[in-house]
């Protein structure tokens, strides 16, 4: 709460005692998993001099506090990004240290290690001057008095349980608030991290809300309307070359075109008018490993999992590269980081992609300190393989990076770097300003009269900070432009609501190839009133269509957002959330 102050400052002191109140149950519950071991040790003090005992309890006690102190830094780092509390949710990015730390800048790698230091140097001499000398009283004495320090032992299942009560106590017993920064700074974030660790998929699906069929039957009541288009021509070639720029964290926020900020994104809002805009399209997750299998497989991400770490799972989904090399399209992606992040490299050759480039194709000097090639270097390199291409039709598919975290870019931070989000803004301008420029040039080669460019967002971004709650639609909403010789440029926007998981649908609909696989999917070019975006974070989501938005949230079992007509999109909602994770738990 002192981290985030502003966001404590809107809360209130009331709401703000109210945190603190309601959280006193995990915390009680915490304590009790920490006291167990000191309180087992004053057992052993019976049998075993009190030195020895004193000195364990004494380096447990500093272990616990410096480690305690290390996940109260990531957590507080990673909730601007992640709106949870700390969870399993890290763990994935272990495996790849080298490409988490990129994601923070070198200020806040020193800042984050003097924090640990002098914090944990801090309760470490407070432990020291007010625990330690009561350590020293421990006495050896009789073995009569153990079971009774046995009960004391067992009697702080009260606390860990939180009561006496039939279900033990949760994150939902503390959230109190209709404001979610409130119900997650009651959250104890050490207890909120081994919870989720010890309470992993037991292959059982805890989105069960309909029996099977009925899921079912919701889903297809509505998507079955959906699946054909209602506009013709939409494309000038019978089979066109396909150029798919995914534009790293680029939300609609920020997109003047959109309804955004005017300024940032001067080139993209400029060419918004010179092909088919998509005004209401939205990302399915708010992460990269979370938008690509929603873009290339039609798949929704999961609440907690990512589908794209599992190599036994996405080797059996549907896979739109797959399905072009079926149509007779040469497959490449571009990247100008490292591909294993993620594993995102084994996931897209698992979709059936046969060429690559990535950061091992640039020299080093080309490379921000972190994630890697510049976009400027990145994009050259592009169209210097597209100008020198001479196999058609193809399929690239090119993700840009230069606009993730920490926001190294070449040239003036326009919008300055004085704050989080005038750095984000600036790095989206560096982007508008090269992807506008390989347009331009794109426009000028052969290629470009037989070719549909799709400049489609990977994720939105909770920067910068929009009013409401932290996942309500305003984070997920994405641009999506088609562009390019192929396209009929008499159809100037899209206003149907749709999602990452419709792209492969559509455009495999638009090309005669066979898109039967992707059973998530439905047609954007479909103008039904009944048309809807469903997005999914960390427990939970959220349904819009023309009608309403519902956002609603696993852990307090409420709406965060209930507007307009909304019967139909929560069963909707929840009908999708629980056969998308059903058909996750099933993939081998």
């Amino acid at each position: 709460m002192l981290y985030y102050f502003n966001q404590t400052q809107a809360l209130g002191f009331t709401t703000t005692l109210k945190a603190f109140l309601y959280g006193l149950r995990l915390d009680a519950a915490f304590a009790g998993y920490l006291a167990v071991i000191p309180f087992l040790l004053i057992i052993f003090s019976t049998f075993v001099r009190n030195t020895i005992i004193a000195a364990i309890i004494k380096w447990y006690s500093i272990g616990v506090i410096i480690f305690i102190t290390l996940l109260l830094l990531i957590d507080a780092g990673l909730y601007q990004a992640w709106g949870v509390r700390l969870d399993t949710s890290l763990l994935p990015y272990l495996n790849t240290p080298e490409l988490m730390i990129a994601s923070a800048s070198t200020f806040q790698l020193i800042s984050g290690l003097v924090g640990w230091l002098v914090i944990s140097l801090i309760f470490i001499r407070i432990f020291n001057k007010f625990f330690l000398k009561n350590l020293k009283k421990i006495k050896s004495s009789s073995w009569l008095e153990v079971p009774f320090f046995l009960l004391l032992t067992a009697a702080l299942i009260i606390p860990i349980r939180g009561g006496f009560q039939t279900i033990p106590v949760n994150q939902s017993n503390v959230y109190f608030s209709n404001k979610m920064f409130a119900n997650h700074a009651a959250i104890n974030f050490v207890w909120n991290f081994f919870n989720t660790l010890t309470h992993k998929t037991d292959g059982k699906n805890p989105y069960v809300y309909f029996d099977d069929k009925t899921a079912s039957d919701i889903i297809n009541k509505t998507r079955n309307k959906l699946l054909t288009p209602d506009i013709d021509s939409v494309l000038t070639v019978k089979k066109p070359n396909i150029l798919l720029i995914l534009w790293e964290s680029l939300p609609a926020k920020i997109v003047g075109s959109l309804g955004g900020e005017p300024d940032v994104t001067p080139n993209l809002n400029r060419l918004s008018k010179e092909g088919i805009l998509f005004t209401n399209f939205y990302a399915n997750g708010d992460r990269t490993d979370k938008g690509i299998p929603a873009i290339l497989s039609g798949y929704y991400p999961q609440p907690i999992k990512r589908i794209m770490r599992m190599p036994n799972k996405t080797r059996s989904l549907p896979m739109l590269p797959k399905k072009m090399e079926d149509l007779g399209y040469e497959t490449w992606f571009y990247y100008g980081g490292d591909l294993n992040f993620g594993n995102m490299n084994t996931y897209l050759r698992n979709a059936g992609i046969k060429n690559f480039v990535d950061g091992s194709n640039f020299d080093k000097k080309d490379w921000n300190s972190k994630w890697g090639a510049y976009d400027d270097v990145f994009m050259k390199r592009l169209s210097k393989d597209l100008n020198a291409n001479k196999k058609e039709p193809f399929f690239k598919i090119a993700l840009t990076l230069t606009s993730h975290e920490p926001y190294e870019i070449k040239g003036e931070y326009v919008f300055g770097d004085d704050t989080h989000d005038n750095m984000f803004r600036s790095a989206h301008h560096y982007t508008d300003d090269v992807i506008g420029n390989f347009i331009e040039n794109a426009k000028k080669q052969e290629w470009y009269k037989n070719t549909l460019i799709v400049i489609m967002a990977d994720h939105g971004h909770s920067s910068p900070k929009h009013e409401g709650p932290y996942f309500s639609p305003k984070k997920f909403q994405i641009p999506m432009l088609w562009l390019g010789g192929a396209v009929n440029t008499t159809i100037k926007e899209i206003a149907t609501f749709s999602s990452q998981v419709d792209f492969s649908y559509t455009l495999l609909d638009l090309l005669s190839g066979d898109n039967s696989d992707f059973v998530f999917g439905k047609n954007i070019f479909n103008d039904n009133k009944k048309q809807y975006a469903h997005y999914i974070f960390n427990k939970g989501y959220g349904t819009l269509s023309e009608n309403g938005f519902y956002v609603y949230d696993y852990t307090s079992k409420k709406p965060i957002i209930n507007t307009g007509i909304t019967n139909d999109l929560d069963s909707l909602g929840k009908a999708i959330t629980q056969e998308s994770y059903e058909d996750f738990l099933n993939r081998k």
